[in-house]
């Protein structure tokens, strides 16, 4: 029986069971739910009848990059502020998606739209970071395998420059593109530009009364095919008004140019903010596994901007002129799979028992400082988190990425003296709501501060907390038996303006775990469950 949802959330605030209805719930006819549901009742894109549903990805996953590899595909995104970075996904049917394991363990900055490919037998991912004392460096690290391990990271000497796009030019030299659109030659290894970062092409240019965030190209990936190299490059804005960003094509029989627009410019726009996605820009074409072609690029859902830009799938044709060229129509509508891919498994569970040995590949901390992934230590009894900040927002707080838009979770805490701990949506430092508890009393957070007048006493240090997120609107709760019942934080709070076009900073709103002030807190079971 699926529940209406006056039920499911009579059966949040009377602290049922995420998973069941309440006593007495009335039974009613089965609502019309175009998405097929997974692990933990996250929506996921394979229909399982022949067609897929966008996102192929779904929730924060910017910038993706994607290299074919025989019948494996591997892809990742920008991982920003998050720590461990830069995921590697895998897929063999461009649809159904699961993580392999993080590239980058180490803190070396804020990591941008990256490039993964393969080369004389290895993988490697070029990595743009925003570097505290030197701004913008691109970074190299390599693998024999996608899985790992990385290899350390390599600063390749190349300033002020994001959005690599690693190329092999027509004269056997290896060539990263960024944003620019700009050029340089690499050493044969990759690991360093021996050449100055040069103009490479002009992009074209949108008629002037389109409403778009600004020009900014950006997000240049090339491929080769039929004699010519195609360059495809985003322009228009990633953010900002929902028609801003888009997708253009250019080709040259040699990297060097001269480049030719192409005339179905551009092949990818959001036209209408009336579309299911908005602000599509910044893609990857890639050839299916029988031969056919698409495009991978990221769009914000209409609406849904908090969970940031998510990851999409179009189909393309090649035309009779030699122009590659989107044909996925409504992208509201299921499309037909790409032909002869092998479907395997979807997603990755976001709950957490914490009895494991290690932290669980939905984790990953928000600007983690020096103390990296050193903060966690497990005990049998659940994962000890050590403090770090003064409040939920200098704390740099354990966060997973949501990819529903409603949805609840719960988690558990045992508080040592000293320490603050709580249960937040997280955007940045200045953006986020919630609730803590240091051992004496409750505290309340909404708009990046805390409410002193909502304080009430609370003298516990084992406390279970429970946030839900349903139409962007965020509810706590409180529970000092673990969880048989439940106490109503006063507070609700509208969270649709927490996201870049309010706040910067390309991130989306995430749960979000912290642990300020002394000592540590233990957190036992994480429980994460989409609604609706």
């Amino acid at each position: 029986m699926r529940m209406d949802r006056r039920d499911m959330l009579a059966s949040i605030a009377g602290g049922a069971a995420l998973s069941a209805s309440p006593a007495g719930a009335r039974a009613v006819a089965p609502a019309r739910d175009p998405w097929r549901r997974g692990i933990e009742g996250q929506r996921i894109a394979d229909l399982g009848d022949g067609r897929y549903r966008n996102p192929i990805v779904g929730g924060d996953h910017p910038d993706p990059t994607i290299v074919r590899d025989g019948a494996d595909y591997y892809m990742t995104f920008s991982s920003f502020e998050a720590l461990p970075g830069v995921m590697v996904w895998h897929s063999r049917d461009l649809v159904n998606w699961r993580p392999l394991g993080p590239a980058l363990t180490a803190n070396i900055g804020s990591v941008w739209a990256c490039d993964i490919g393969k080369h004389d037998g290895r993988f490697f991912i070029y990595m743009p970071v925003l570097t505290e004392k030197r701004g913008f460096r691109i970074f190299v690290t390599t693998a024999a395998r996608p899985e790992g391990p990385w290899s350390e990271p390599v600063d390749i000497g190349i300033d002020g420059c994001i959005d690599p796009g690693h190329v092999v030019g027509e004269d056997g030299h290896r060539y990263l593109f960024v944003n620019g659109i700009r050029k340089v030659r690499l050493s044969d290894d990759g690991s360093q530009a021996v050449g100055p970062v040069e103009p490479a092409y002009q992009p074209w240019h949108y008629p002037a009364d389109w409403i778009v965030e600004d020009f900014a190209p950006e997000g240049p990936k090339l491929l080769k095919r039929g004699g010519y190299f195609y360059l495809v490059t985003a322009v228009g804005g990633t953010a900002g008004p929902p028609t801003g960003h888009m997708i253009i094509v250019a080709r040259s029989r040699s990297v060097h140019g001269p480049w030719e627009n192409c005339p179905y410019n551009p092949v990818v726009r959001t036209v209408s903010e009336d579309e299911p996605w908005w602000s599509r820009g910044h893609g990857t074409p890639v050839e299916g596994p029988a031969g056919d072609w698409w495009i991978v690029y990221h769009g914000y859902e209409n609406g849904y901007r908090p969970l940031g830009r998510q990851a999409l799938l179009e189909p393309v044709e090649w035309t009779a002129d030699g122009w590659l060229r989107a044909r996925g129509g409504d992208l509201s509508r299921p499309i037909p799979k790409p032909r002869g891919g092998v479907a395997g498994a979807a997603g990755m569970a976001l709950s957490d028992d914490f009895r494991g040995s290690r932290l669980g590949p939905q984790w990953s901390f928000h600007h983690p400082g020096a103390a990296g992934l050193s903060r966690t230590r497990f005990d049998g009894a659940g994962m000890l988190l050590a403090a770090a900040g003064s409040g939920p927002g200098d704390s740099a707080p354990l966060t997973i990425t949501a990819p529903d838009r409603d949805y609840a979770v719960e988690v558990s805490f045992d508080l040592s003296p000293g320490v603050e701990a709580g249960l937040t949506l997280f955007y940045n430092f200045r953006a986020f709501v919630g609730v803590g508890f240091d051992g004496k009393s409750i505290r309340t957070y909404t708009s990046g501060e805390r409410q002193p007048w909502m304080d009430r006493i609370m003298p516990t240090r084992n406390v279970r907390v429970r946030m839900t997120n349903v139409r962007q609107v965020a509810t706590f709760y409180t529970s000092l038996d673990e969880g048989r019942s439940w106490q109503l934080n006063d507070l609700r709070t509208d969270v649709t303006g927490y996201n870049h076009n309010t706040f910067g900073g390309f991130l989306a709103l995430r749960p979000a775990i912290y642990a300020s002030g002394a000592g540590s807190v233990r957190l036992r079971d994480f429980r994460y469950r989409a609604l609706g």
